[in-house]
Parts: structure tokens; C-alpha cells; sequence
């Protein structure tokens, strides 16, 4: 299993704080794209997380997976190169967030509703995806990663769960 980096351990959180390169898909062949998101997903799936940015494991680059159910139940799988948050609404919700690099810890984060992200897909072609709920806050929260933010340092209420 990929490990995922954690935000207690100092290197790894140095990483995790620093913003990652912008992906360029010159430098890299279709396969290597491939299999960078076949890993990230792997690690994703293995950690049970519906999210996770290169710089968790590790990466220099700006990218992140994510898979969340659609509106049918099914799930739907995310990849996306040199995201960007184009737009926000103005409605804000908070709602109870936790990440796989501060293992245990959740806290209440306001996000808005609904965005719009742009990018690249793995073929490097341009994206863009509105999107609202919790596909929402997932992007937002990986778009946040990749600029070297955690969800604690937007949170309210930071506490550990005790099982």
C-alpha cells in the first residue's frame, strides 16, 4: 500500500505545505499519465478515502483523484490535472470533514454550495465540471491541498474521534 503522508510528521508535512508543479504532460508519456492515476487511485481506494492529492503521497505535481457517488448510486471516478477553482457561489455550508494525512481528527469546515473546477483530464485535455454537494467540497478540499492548505487550518470545532 502507498503510504499517505501525514501533517505530524515534519518532512511529510513540509511536502503536504508546500504547493506542488504544475503537471506538464510533455514530460511524461501517455502511460506514465496512466499509471501515476491508476497509483493515486489504489492509494485512495486502499486508505478508504473518496479523495486524495498527489502531494499525500508524495508527488510534486498538481493533481488529485476522487470518486464519489453519483445522483444513481454509482460511483463515479475523478482525475484531474492542474485544477482550478474558477468559481464559487456565494452560499456557504459547513459540514464535518476529516483527511486522510491528520488520521482521526475531523472539524467543521464552510464551504461553498456549488463551483465550478477546471483543468485537464489525463489526456490533457481541458475540463471543466460544476459541480455542488459533496463532489463539491471534495474538489475544493483537494484544490486546497495542491495550494498546501489542510482542512484544520479552515476548521471550527477540531477534535478526535474516539471509536
Amino acid at each position: 500500500m502507498q503510504p499517505i503522508y501525514q501533517l505530524a510528521d515534519p518532512a511529510q508535512g513540509k511536502v503536504l505545505r508546500t504547493p506542488p508543479q504544475p503537471y506538464a504532460f510533455g514530460d511524461h508519456t501517455p502511460a506514465e499519465t496512466r499509471a501515476l492515476v491508476d497509483r493515486m487511485k489504489r492509494a485512495m481506494h486502499a486508505a478508504q478515502g473518496i479523495g486524495l492529492s498527489a502531494n499525500q503521497i508524495g508527488l510534486p505535481w498538481q493533481v488529485f483523484v476522487g470518486q464519489i457517488a453519483s445522483a444513481q448510486g454509482k460511483p463515479k471516478f475523478y482525475a484531474v490535472f492542474n485544477p482550478k477553482v474558477t468559481w464559487k457561489s456565494d452560499d456557504v455550508s459547513p459540514f464535518e470533514e476529516g483527511c486522510l494525512s491528520i488520521p482521526g481528527v475531523y472539524g467543521m469546515v464552510e464551504r461553498s454550495e456549488k463551483i465550478v473546477l477546471e483543468g485537464q483530464d489525463k489526456n490533457g485535455k481541458p475540463l471543466k465540471i460544476k459541480a455542488w454537494g459533496l463532489l463539491a467540497r471534495m474538489f475544493q478540499h483537494e484544490v486546497d491541498h495542491l495550494s498546501g492548505v489542510v482542512f484544520t487550518d479552515k476548521a471550527k470545532n477540531v477534535r478526535p474521534i474516539i471509536e
